[in-house]
């Protein structure tokens, strides 16, 4: 049987706002808070909220910074890719008891797929861990 085990990491679970500006630093690797908001879609938050979820980011180990006198240019501490797999553990913890099988048959209801749409994703996967190895 295919599981994944639930570890509690001391990466914490992102809010959904927290989530939006940690999307952003790791798309521009990093920046000063006007910069993130150029990249949020309208209607814009104001600067002071943005400030105070990155200083949350901050205390939670998400973010660092450089300073240049009064104001900081902030960086992702954490990768995408880390807490991606974070996210996607306690995920499938949550909703799925940690087996893939119960994930895939969920996704495979969910969008109606045939033998055909699973032999292509298998295919896909495999191919993927020939060029991990390799």
């Amino acid at each position: 049987m295919f599981t994944v085990e639930y570890i509690k990491m001391d990466i914490k679970e992102l809010t959904k706002a927290e989530e939006q500006v940690m999307q952003i630093l790791w798309e521009i690797k990093k920046g000063f808070v006007k910069e993130v908001i150029e990249k949020m879609p309208e209607p814009k938050p104001a600067y002071n909220t943005v400030s105070t979820i990155i200083r949350i980011l901050e205390k939670k180990g998400f973010v660092g910074y450089n300073s240049f006198g009064k104001t900081h240019e902030y960086y992702p501490l954490i990768p995408k890719d880390e807490y991606r797999s974070f996210f996607l553990r306690n995920f499938m913890g949550n909703y799925f008891g940690g087996s893939i099988k119960n994930l895939m048959s969920f996704f495979a209801k969910e969008h109606h797929l045939d033998i055909h749409d699973m032999e292509e994703i298998m295919k896909y996967v495999e191919e993927d861990l020939k060029s991990e190895k390799e």
